[in-house]
């Protein structure tokens, strides 16, 4: 899902990393607000899992790949702002150090992978959460549904930034992209489902969506069920 230099217009490139610029300032407000010193150790370990799993790359065709995200997850546990800054970190070591994504597609890679596959898909999720009752079971079956998508979006996305720069035909890419990534989003969405089982059973307490964004009796309900 890295896109390499070369392959937006100059008008996408520059869209989109004005988008990714005004998210990363308004999410730097927020996770100063938000930020505490129990975060610190569990951001450096999602991060550098988060940057493991992208580096295992599956080629595509057409000059891109498919991968693990790990967006949503970083966003469950760390809060919307902290999970998308971690993408930001992954993706510009990445392209810096790596070239897994270029330079001038960072912007994109970005929007693509941290604010629609990381922070939409959390507000998604915590919209859901919101409306039906859940126990620990269905919070876990939410979380493997919400991560998988998360993937499929993320690479709609960038499929439809490729389409509209005259990279490759929309009805090419498309189908291309998105059929690889539901099946990398189904393993996306069983590990973020086992990360997050496992935490519930030692530490439901660092998991942000229990404890800053859902004021019922949701986290309650979780430990209950561990007991």
């Amino acid at each position: 899902m890295h896109i390499p230099d070369g392959f937006l217009s100059a008008e996408v490139a520059i869209s989109t990393f004005g988008v990714s610029i005004a998210s990363g300032l308004l999410a730097i407000k927020n996770a100063k607000k938000k930020f505490s010193e129990k975060f610190v150790l569990l951001a450096g370990v999602t991060a550098a899992f988060v940057f493991a799993a992208q580096m295992l790359n599956f080629p595509i065709g057409f000059g891109t790949s498919g991968h693990f995200l790990g967006a949503f997850l970083a966003c469950i546990l760390l809060g919307p702002s902290m999970g998308f800054w971690i993408m930001v970190l992954v993706l510009v070591v990445q392209s810096l150090m790596f070239a897994d994504g270029g330079i001038t597609a960072l912007g994109a890679n970005v929007l693509n992978m941290g604010l629609i596959g990381g922070v939409l898909c959390y507000y998604i999720f915590t919209l859901i959460v919101k409306i039906i009752p859940l126990g620990r079971g269905t919070f876990l079956a939410t979380t493997f549904f919400i991560s998988t998508f998360s993937v499929i979006l993320a690479s709609a996305v960038c499929s439809l930034e490729l389409a509209i720069s005259g990279t490759i035909p929309f009805v090419v890419v498309f189908p291309s992209m998105v059929g690889f990534h539901t099946i990398i989003g189904i393993g996306e969405g069983l590990i973020t489902a086992s990360v997050l089982s496992y935490i519930l059973i030692v530490r439901p307490d660092l998991i942000y969506v229990l404890s800053n964004e859902l004021k019922t009796n949701l986290k309650e309900k979780m430990v209950e069920g561990v007991a």
